[in-house]
C-alpha cells in the first residue's frame, strides 16, 4: 500500500500545480477571448464568420511562428535561473526585448503590405469574403510588434518561474479587448473591423507592460549584443521550422475547408478556435514542463528531471481525456454558441466525434513538446515536425469532406506523437549545464 500511495503522488506534484495554474489562466486568456470574437462576429453574418476564419489563420499563424521568442528565452533564462546567475538572465531579457521587437516590426510591415495577396490565396472564389479578410489582417498588423514583445516578456517571466505577472497583465488586457470590441462592433457598428482594432489595441497594451517588466529586472547588461542574441535566434530558427509545420498544417486544413464551402469554413474555423483554445490549456503541463526540466538541468539534477517529466506526461493525459470526453458530450451543442447557420452545424457535428477523439493524444503531444523545449533539444524537435507534416499532406489532399480533413488532423498529432516519444525515452534531451547544447 505504501508503494501504490507514492507512486499516485509525487513530491514534484506541488510545483506542477503551483505553476500549471496560472499558466492554465495566462494561456486560457488570449484564446478565451478569441472564442468570445468568434462568436460575437459569427452573429454578424456567415462571410464574416468565413473572413475571421481566413484572418484568424493567418494570424495565428504568425502567433505560432513568434512562439520562439516565448519559448526560446523561457529554456535559457530557467537554466540560468536554475544555476544561480540571475543577472545574466536578466541580460537574456533585454536580448529578447530587441529581438521581439525587431522582428515584429518587420512581420507588421509585410503583412501590411501583402494581406491582400495572402487573403486571396487562402480564399476560395467569394471576393467579398477575401476583401473582409484583406481588411482586417492589414489592421491587424498595427498590433504586431506589441504582441511580440508580449511572447518574449512572458517567456523572460515563465523562466524566473514568475507566472503570476503574466496572468494578471494578460487577463486585464484581454478583458478590456473584449469590452471594446462590443463598443466597437456593436456600438458604434463598426463590424469586423471593430473587432481588428479592439485586438490591435489590446497588443500593444500588453506589449508595454511587459517591457516594462523586461528593462526592470536586474541584469549584467542591456545594451544589444549579437553574441547573446545569437542563441536565441539558433534555437528560434529551429523552432520556427517546427511551428511552421504544424502550422502550415493548419493553414493547409483552411485552404482546404474553404473550398469544400462557405458553411465548411465555418464550421472548422469553430473547432479550429476550439483546437487552439484547448491545446493552449492542455499546454500549460507543457510550460510546467519548460520551467522545471530547465531549472533542473540548469543545476544539474538529472534523476529529478526524468521524473518530473514522467510525472506532466501523467497529469497531460488525463486532462486531454476529460477534454475528450467534454467535447464528445457536447457535439450537438457547443457549434450552435458560434453560429445562427443549420448549415454550419450539420458541418461541424461530422467532424466533432475526430476533433474529441485527438484531445488525448494532442495533450500528451503538447506535455512532450515543452519538457523537449525545455531541454533545448530543439533541432530534434524541428525535424520530427517535418515528419509529421509529410505524414499529413497527403491525406489531407486525398480528404473531399470536413470530416476527412479532422481526420487527416487527427493522423498529423499520432505522427507527432511516435516521434516525440521516442526521443523522450532514448533520454538523449537531457544535457546538463546552465546553457543547452
Amino acid at each position: 500500500m505504501p508503494r501504490v500511495h507514492r507512486r499516485l503522488r509525487s513530491p514534484h506534484d506541488r510545483e506542477i500545480l503551483r505553476l500549471v495554474a496560472p499558466a492554465f489562466g495566462a494561456l486560457a486568456a488570449g484564446p478565451l477571448y478569441t472564442l468570445v470574437d468568434t462568436a460575437i462576429v459569427g452573429h454578424l453574418g456567415t462571410r464574416q464568420l468565413a473572413a475571421l476564419a481566413l484572418a484568424g489563420a493567418i494570424v495565428s499563424a504568425i502567433t505560432q511562428l513568434s512562439d520562439f521568442l516565448s519559448y526560446t528565452t523561457t529554456a535559457q533564462v530557467a537554466r540560468l535561473h536554475g544555476a544561480g546567475r540571475e543577472r545574466e538572465a536578466g541580460g537574456i531579457a533585454a536580448q529578447a526585448l530587441w529581438l521581439s521587437l525587431g522582428t515584429g516590426v518587420v512581420i507588421a510591415v509585410a503583412l501590411a503590405a501583402l494581406a491582400r495577396p495572402v487573403a486571396d490565396g487562402l480564399n476560395g472564389s467569394a471576393a467579398d469574403v477575401g476583401a473582409l479578410t484583406a481588411r482586417y489582417v492589414a489592421l491587424s498588423a498595427i498590433g504586431l510588434p506589441g504582441m511580440l514583445v508580449a511572447l518574449a516578456g512572458e517567456g523572460f517571466l515563465r523562466g524566473m518561474s514568475d507566472l503570476r505577472t503574466p496572468l494578471r497583465i494578460l487577463v486585464a488586457c484581454n478583458a478590456a479587448n473584449v469590452v471594446l470590441e462590443l463598443v466597437l462592433v456593436y456600438g458604434l457598428g463598426l463590424g469586423l473591423e471593430g473587432s481588428a482594432l479592439g485586438t490591435v489595441a489590446a497588443q500593444l497594451a500588453m506589449g508595454v507592460l511587459f517591457a516594462r517588466r523586461m528593462l526592470g529586472a536586474p541584469a549584467d547588461d542591456r545594451r544589444p549584443a549579437l553574441d547573446r542574441i545569437r542563441p536565441l535566434v539558433r534555437m528560434g530558427a529551429h523552432l520556427t521550422v517546427r511551428s511552421a509545420a504544424l502550422l502550415g498544417a493548419f493553414l493547409l486544413g483552411s485552404a482546404l475547408a474553404a473550398r469544400i464551402g462557405t458553411a465548411s469554413l465555418g464550421a472548422h474555423q469553430i473547432a479550429f478556435q476550439l483546437y487552439v483554445f484547448l491545446a493552449l490549456v492542455l499546454d500549460a503541463i507543457a510550460i510546467a514542463g519548460q520551467i522545471i526540466v530547465a531549472r533542473l538541468l540548469g543545476a544539474g539534477d538529472a534523476a529529478a528531471a526524468r521524473e518530473a517529466a514522467w510525472r506532466m506526461i501523467g497529469w497531460a493525459l488525463v486532462a486531454g481525456i476529460g477534454f475528450g470526453a467534454v467535447l464528445l458530450a457536447g457535439t450537438d451543442l457547443i457549434p450552435r454558441a458560434f453560429s445562427s447557420d443549420p448549415r454550419v452545424w450539420a458541418q461541424a457535428a461530422s467532424a466533432w466525434p475526430l476533433f474529441a477523439a485527438m484531445q488525448p493524444v494532442a495533450a500528451v503531444v503538447f506535455a512532450l513538446d515543452g519538457i523537449l523545449i525545455g531541454a533545448g533539444d530543439s533541432r530534434y524537435l524541428a525535424g520530427a515536425m517535418v515528419v509529421a507534416l509529410a505524414v499529413f499532406v497527403p491525406a489531407a489532399l486525398a480528404a473531399g469532406t470536413l470530416a476527412g480533413l479532422w481526420a487527416a488532423l487527427d493522423l498529423l498529432m499520432v505522427a507527432r506523437l511516435a516521434t516525440l516519444a521516442g526521443r523522450f525515452v532514448r533520454g538523449r534531451w537531457m544535457v546538463l549545464g546552465a546553457a543547452p547544447a
